[in-house]
């Protein structure tokens, strides 16, 4: 297995940063999406039915945001924190995601790549023994909600509720403390709660403030566009729109890990490398698709470094492609076969098929 050292030399010319090819990835997004928008209010008129071909149109183009908010979580698409920090903000409205606190959460799963103790991957998977061990109604359920069909309902629940829900339940929950607190005539423990500001739907107060940012910013805007185009045709388009590139972006997340004897240990023998090049896959797709993917697809390479914009991946996959032959080709055809490989064995360190 190649070093730390051999990456660092071959990547480093791939690192560098352009606020230029950035800001021009996010202007040439925004300007057919805009226009979508534009589109399907002046034409919904015509036929409800034009949503669904609106939907599955735009839904490229916020899945596009979507990896290019993952970028700049990683710091990785301009060249100053600050531009990452912003830009990823409004990426985050736009794509109903709070980024601060998506990207914290992404870069736990860069950590632990390959390490299945600690992340079971999008469905959280577990080992061939642990399956083995749950009753035989349990066994049906496990695989009932690892199926094709859960994508839609997932994406709807990933980009739209769950965010909604973790905000507003926590709100509740500090309401609820503090109005306690202040029954009990203890000014000092409301105080420390006020201070504090903790509950299990956020990590830290300044988590907190990114998703009260993200959630007041996108329903100011929900509350313009249904003013805009009438409510029931706004959330029509958003939400189909939304569940649509939620499955993909999970569907996206499941295949780049999940497949046939992709590499799965624990924490004591988990290896970064090894976990990028044989846990990683490198998916093959048309351009067009790269393009709305942003390039996501050379996911082994993103796995290598998070360092690489993604305006760099493939010139740097191209490069090295001779490091690269064991490297896990996937195709579109593969992509619902993802749902096959579920488990992990522990002592053969792979993800393998249903039993």
């Amino acid at each position: 297995m190649l070093d730390h050292q051999f990456w660092h030399d071959k990547i480093l010319p791939f690192t560098k940063k352009s606020n230029g090819i950035a800001a021009m990835q996010m202007i040439v997004t925004f300007i057919p999406y805009a226009l979508l928008w534009f589109a399907y209010s002046q034409l919904i008129e015509i036929s409800f039915w034009l949503v669904i071909p609106f939907s599955v149109v735009t839904s490229l183009f916020v899945l596009r945001f979507f990896v290019l908010m993952h970028d700049c979580g990683h710091g990785a698409a301009f060249k100053s924190k600050s531009a990452n920090r912003i830009v990823g903000f409004f990426l985050g409205v736009i794509t109903g995601l709070p980024q601060f606190v998506w990207s914290k959460n992404h870069a736990y799963h860069h950590s632990t790549n390959g390490d299945w103790v600690k992340y079971g991957g999008v469905f959280d998977i577990i080992t061939v023994g642990d399956y083995a061990e749950l009753s035989e109604k349990r066994k049906r359920n496990y695989w009932r909600f690892r199926q094709p069909f859960i994508l839609f309902p997932a994406g709807v629940f990933y980009v739209l509720i769950n965010p909604r829900f973790n905000w507003m339940a926590g709100n509740l929950t500090m309401l609820l403390k503090i109005i306690r607190s202040l029954f009990k005539f203890d000014l000092t423990h409301t105080i420390a709660i006020t201070k504090n500001w903790e509950t299990k739907y956020w990590k830290s107060k300044k988590d907190y403030l990114h998703m009260t940012y993200n959630n007041l910013v996108l329903i100011s805007i929900w509350f313009v566009m249904c003013n805009a185009i009438g409510t029931f045709e706004f959330f029509a388009f958003y939400v189909l729109t939304c569940a649509l590139y939620g499955s993909m972006g999970i569907l996206l997340f499941t295949i780049q890990h999940n497949f046939e004897n992709s590499y799965a240990t624990d924490t004591v023998r988990v290896n970064h490398y090894k976990a990028a090049l044989e846990g990683t896959s490198y998916l093959v797709l048309p351009k067009i698709l790269n393009w709305f993917t942003a390039n996501i697809a050379y996911h082994h390479l993103h796995h290598i470094s998070i360092a690489i914009p993604n305006y760099r991946l493939a010139a740097c996959h191209h490069e090295l492609e001779n490091h690269f032959k064991d490297v896990t080709r996937v195709t579109l055809g593969d992509l619902l076969g993802t749902f096959k490989y579920q488990l992990w064995d522990p002592e053969t360190e792979k993800v393998v098929l249903r039993p």
